[in-house]
């Protein structure tokens, strides 16, 4: 296997501070955001001659317009340092660099408005947003303190003056303990619901030394995700069914709300406002970031736990959904169907360890038995029941996870075999339709 790549990932380490603590916080992000709107305005204003330096030099040669020394008592802009008394340097820089990025952006886009790359035709030209909600990064030492991973000094604004203050940490994940994440520069965030530090590690995973099999994943919407370790003998060596119902009867119960508020407040013919419902699509929304982490770090956990090669999906990008009867669900029941929420939050989190995540042909999956018998038949009132040409019923979202494991093998250990071409012999399917039946077929040769 190739030496895996840097993964950059972030951790969020919940604050407990005090009252007096929350004011200080309260206004040490109030003169970071000013002094942000300060410096979008002369960054912008001597773009020219900024735009073409890169970071290491940006920086520096804003300070030289707006900074005052003992060796540089001239400047072009003092009234940053008469609004912004004894505003840290490490504070100042990471100002620096964030409104170098906003004014960067606003010009990229703007250049490429006036180019006629457009959505549409009478876009309006982008604006130069210098009121942004951001957030001070802290710099080890002359910004933060670790006091072990119980404890963090921070530099905060009084009103008056930057002073030391001690909080605790009260909660924080385990990629510190890692001894090969590298920790950078977190940033403190603070408003009205939150306080923490989003603290992000530079992960480099080990070479991984994997077992001859896969973790191959049916994502249907009866089932949330069904999962199969396959091995490369064809031989099933795990499965499982992983569907939260709990979380999905919560987000249904919650849209099925909306309908029934809808029809009162259209009447016959009445229409909805905007932002109708807006809280509740938000909650559902989060509710289904929830699922799909929650499934995905089961996925991620059992091919850990089975050392897997891969972890192989079907590649279902651009598929749409088609059916749905007039006075049916299932259209809506699509809607929620989290396919690509959970692939790629699994392979954020395997990415992580040092896996990859592979895709196959999406096509008979399910329609085709895994023991080679030929074409399946769903059970109309079960759909999640198939039953095979001789007669055997079985489950059909784990019969496709079967077949999914049998091409992600394929896919690993054939490189040169292309998906989606027909074979030599016109009468058989693509060879990238390949069944678990195939992989027992190569062992017995």
């Amino acid at each position: 296997m190739k030496t895996p790549n840097k993964v950059i990932r972030t951790d969020k380490w919940r604050l407990n501070p005090t009252t007096d603590q929350k004011i200080l916080f309260g206004e040490t992000i109030k003169v970071y955001r000013q002094a942000c709107r300060y410096l979008v305005g002369i960054i912008y204003t001597h773009w020219s001659e900024l735009g073409c330096l890169t970071a290491d030099k940006l920086t520096p040669a804003v300070e030289r317009l707006m900074h005052q020394t003992a060796k540089r008592p001239d400047v072009k802009y003092p009234q940053f340092n008469q609004a912004f008394y004894k505003f840290p340097s490490y504070y100042r820089r990471a100002a620096i660099a964030f409104a170098a990025g906003q004014v960067s952006s606003y010009v990229t886009r703007y250049r490429e408005w006036q180019s006629g790359t457009r959505k549409r035709r009478d876009t309006k030209p982008p604006r130069l947003n210098a009121d942004t909600g951001c957030y001070p990064a802290l710099y080890k030492g002359q910004c933060y303190k670790l006091h072990g991973f119980n404890q963090v000094e921070i530099k905060a604004f009084n009103g008056k003056d930057w002073i030391w203050t001690t909080v605790q940490i009260t909660e924080l994940r385990e990629r510190h303990a890692c001894a090969s994440n590298k920790m950078m520069s977190p940033s403190l965030i603070f408003n009205e619901r939150y306080c923490h530090l989003s603290v992000p590690f530079t992960c480099k995973p080990e070479k991984r030394k994997p077992e001859a099999n896969v973790t191959a994943v049916d994502l249907g919407i009866n089932t949330t995700a069904t999962i199969a370790v396959v091995t490369h003998s064809g031989t099933v060596i795990h499965r499982e069914f992983i569907h939260p119902g709990k979380d999905i009867d919560r987000r249904d119960k919650r849209l099925k709300s909306v309908s029934m508020r809808a029809s009162k407040t259209m009447g016959k013919g009445g229409k909805l406002h905007k932002g109708f419902c807006s809280k509740t699509y938000d909650k559902c929304r989060r509710i289904n970031h929830q699922i799909g982490h929650v499934v995905s770090k089961r996925i991620v956990d059992i091919a850990k736990e089975f050392n897997s090669e891969a972890i192989v999906f079907e590649n279902l990008k651009g598929w749409k959904p088609k059916g749905g009867k007039k006075r049916s669900n299932l259209r809506q029941r699509f809607h929620g169907w989290l396919k690509a929420k959970i692939r790629d939050f699994t392979e954020m989190k395997w990415a992580e360890l040092g896996g990859k995540v592979v895709e196959v042909v999406a096509a008979y999956t399910s329609k085709l038995a895994y023991d080679g018998s030929g074409t399946v038949k769903r059970n109309s009132k079960k759909y999640s029941l198939a039953t095979f040409s001789s007669g055997k019923r079985f489950n059909a979202d784990l019969n496709g996870a079967y077949n999914i494991g049998a091409r992600g093998v394929f896919k690993l250990t054939r490189r040169n075999d292309g998906e989606g071409h027909s074979s030599k012999n016109s009468g058989r399917p693509p060879r990238s339709w390949a069944c678990l039946c195939d992989l027992w077929a190569t062992v017995s040769q």
